[in-house]
């Protein structure tokens, strides 16, 4: 079963402007439907809690099987407690990383080093956002050297400015592929060892 792990969120107004003003709410959405689209059937999703994504992946689960919720894993940290949102109840598979002296910074890091390190990861992806994502980037590239990285740079924000610092070659479909299942599909098809997972 293969392991991709998710680093998504949408821009918020109050952050760097320049992320908000390449960011592409409506890509990122379609973008992130069809990668749990794609993936959760077959294999496993890791992702990180965020206001925007977290209860758009739940959604998604109440239209796929029932025993694929299991194949999720929802990382939070315990910083955020008091403002988990209701949807975290919807996950089978939560992991809840311990606040660290009460600093955001530091919860946030300590949760990212334990939900990139807690898999052997076959690919990361990474969708708009903004900072984060891009520290999980570096984070992910270095814990996971022969990893697939997808950089969806359609969707602007961090993802683009990941995209465009890449440098080449780089596959253009990362940022001329508007049809986001197909550009899934495609790409999980090319994963080490995939095959339809039998529940």
């Amino acid at each position: 079963m293969n392991i991709v792990f998710l680093s998504a969120s949408v821009p918020l107004p109050n952050r760097h402007p320049r992320f908000m003003s390449t960011a592409d709410v409506v890509a990122i959405r379609e973008s992130v439907k069809a990668l749990v689209s794609e993936v959760v059937p077959r294999g496993r999703l890791v992702f990180g809690g965020h206001p925007a994504i977290t209860p758009l992946i739940a959604l998604l689960l109440r239209n796929l099987d029932p025993a694929t919720n299991r194949r999720i894993t929802l990382y939070q940290s315990e910083y955020f407690s008091r403002t988990f949102l209701p949807e975290n109840s919807e996950f089978v598979d939560v992991e809840i990383v311990p606040s660290i002296r009460k600093s955001k910074k530091r919860s946030l890091a300590a949760m990212r080093k334990k939900m990139i390190t807690s898999h052997k990861f076959d690919a990361g992806v990474f969708i708009g956002g903004m900072e984060g994502v891009k520290e999980e980037f570096l984070l992910f590239t270095k814990t996971h050297p022969d990893a697939q990285r997808w950089i969806i740079g359609s969707t602007g924000a961090a993802a683009q400015e990941l995209y465009e610092q890449s440098g080449k070659p780089r596959p253009d479909y990362f940022m001329h592929e508007l049809t986001y299942a197909t550009l899934f599909r495609n790409l999980m098809r090319e994963l080490p060892g995939n095959v339809l997972h039998e529940n």
